[in-house]
């Protein structure tokens, strides 16, 4: 294996669960990650607020098996994605983390080839790749997120639209640290940590082959609609204007196109995401 010129040869795994997941898909997931080509020691498992006994049995399993490897992590209560995982990022020990979701299934190769790219470009502090959506069959691709793969096109992507496929990043734990790790930002935690990493200089790299397939539907987009979902991206764009990011007619722009993408009906809304959102 080709690991580039750079020194790392470990990393983390960083994965948050709550109740409504499904244990199988859960199995599905975890699995992923032990067929990786370069497997992980270290798999911190978040559960946000208790499980149930599905979940909870899957999880004694997969602590049998995987011993050490495994370390859970128990939230007495949930309390969303951003502060799971801001608990789970202290028990990281390594200093490269893999998000990886609790419903999705990563390529064989996915991490070693983030391994590789962080070797082979050691300015950088983020990396993820894309990710191919599926309902059913992961074989069968519903579509794909391809975002740009060099820093300066991510941070002009990043002025319009989330520059990271979360559910495949992989970061470095301290530049996460060092701006704050997440933050409460309702549905967009992630976006909201990465402008603030290339905002302060932090650099990212997208590399441009799968390496995840991950589920998705109708249920999805759902979550991305209402009153609450507009404020929250009328927040985010603000920010972004606030702090010279972007300019006034960025700015109002983004905020037409957003607001009227989470208060359309759902299938006008997946096909603005699928046709329009992600150009």
């Amino acid at each position: 294996m080709f690991m580039g010129v750079g020194e790392y040869r470990e990393y983390s795994v960083l994965m948050s669960v709550y109740h409504k997941e499904k244990a199988e898909y859960l199995k599905q997931a975890i699995e992923s990650i032990q067929a990786q080509t370069f497997p992980t020691n270290d798999f911190i498992l978040v559960c946000d607020g208790p499980l149930n006994d599905a979940l909870d049995e899957m999880i004694d399993a997969k602590r049998q098996e995987m011993g050490n490897v495994l370390h859970v992590v128990r939230l007495a209560k949930n309390s969303g994605l951003g502060n799971a995982l801001n608990e789970g990022i202290v028990y990281c020990k390594n200093e490269l983390v893999a998000r990886m979701d609790s419903d999705d299934i990563a390529y064989p190769d996915r991490c070693e080839k983030q391994l590789t790219a962080f070797n082979t470009h050691p300015e950088i502090s983020i990396c993820s790749g894309i990710v191919e959506e599926f309902t059913i069959d992961p074989n069968v691709v519903d579509a794909k997120r391809i975002l740009p793969e060099t820093n300066a096109a991510i941070v002009e992507f990043a002025k319009k639209r989330n520059p990271f496929n979360h559910p495949c990043v992989m970061y470095k734990k301290s530049s996460v640290e060092a701006v704050g790790s997440y933050q409460d930002f309702y549905l967009l935690e992630d976006y909201y940590l990465w402008l603030r990493m290339l905002m302060a200089g932090y650099q990212g790299y997208n590399i441009q082959e799968p390496l995840l397939h991950m589920r998705a539907g109708s249920d999805m987009y759902m979550r991305r609609s209402g009153w609450k979902y507009a404020k929250s991206q009328a927040k985010l764009f603000a920010f972004m204007k606030k702090q010279g990011f972007i300019k006034n007619g960025q700015y109002i722009k983004s905020r037409v196109i957003r607001s009227g993408s989470a208060l359309a009906p759902n299938w006008l809304r997946k096909f603005m995401f699928e046709r329009v959102l992600r150009n």
